[in-house]
């Protein structure tokens, strides 16, 4: 990661956005803001827990360890976007990593800070409470859908989520562009059952591709594949 020594505008993230007014200056005086290029680390599974992130541009995938060969991707952050969240608590590592998937900068608050942040601010205590809800409901969701839907099920899931979460670009192709291998890690499947799945999907009109790029031309379609209809 690269210090830049500009930092951002305090009106991008959840925390400048949420934080009473009188408390800016503090978050200005305590933030630094670093750049990483894609496919650099922000930080990995079992570091020490130093603060959170909180990303002013680019893309974070956060994921963790299958085995010594797979990653399961657990979800993708942008602007806006808090990260390393997962490590607080008792413990005092991170139980997952964070990878740049495009140029990206991000925002760090040390956990000192961060913790005193939160007892001065009750209302971003509360939406950071409200996230944590969010956020284990649709892991709850995942790790339901690992175990009874089936693969096919699983991608067309992944993808209208994405869909709802990132929208469409000027083209109406999804607005995240991904990897078929990180879509593979993120469905919990393989590169081959993937490629397979999305040949299937553009077969039946339901998908279109351009190079890496996704849209989606038959939503309804693709909600009765989860729906197990079809």
């Amino acid at each position: 990661m690269v210090l830049k020594k500009y930092k951002c505008d305090l009106k991008s993230c959840t925390l400048c956005l949420s934080c009473n007014k009188e408390w800016l200056p503090a978050i200005d005086a305590n933030r630094k803001v670093f750049h990483l290029k894609k496919g650099q680390m922000l930080f990995k599974e079992g570091d020490e827990v130093k603060g959170m992130f909180f990303i002013h541009s680019g893309l974070i995938k956060v994921h963790k360890r299958w085995d010594e060969e797979k990653e399961m991707i657990l979800r993708f952050a942008n602007k806006g976007a808090i990260v390393g969240h997962r490590g607080l608590g008792s413990d005092t590592v991170y139980p997952v990593s964070g990878t740049a998937l495009a140029s990206t900068e991000v925002c760090f608050i040390d956990m000192d800070f961060f913790t005193a942040t939160l007892k001065v601010n009750p209302d971003y205590m509360y939406k950071l409470l409200m996230f944590f809800a969010s956020e284990l409901k649709e892991s709850e969701k995942r790790m339901r859908n690992l175990a009874h839907m089936s693969t096919k099920g699983r991608i067309a899931y992944a993808l209208i989520t994405l869909q709802e979460k990132f929208g469409k670009d000027e083209n109406g192709y999804l607005n995240i562009v991904l990897s078929r291998q990180d879509l593979a890690s993120y469905t919990g499947t393989t590169y081959e059952t993937l490629f397979k799945m999305m040949n299937e999907f553009s077969a039946e009109n339901i998908l279109r591709f351009s190079e890496k790029k996704i849209e989606i031309m038959n939503a309804k379609k693709l909600a009765l594949v989860i729906e197990g209809q079809q």
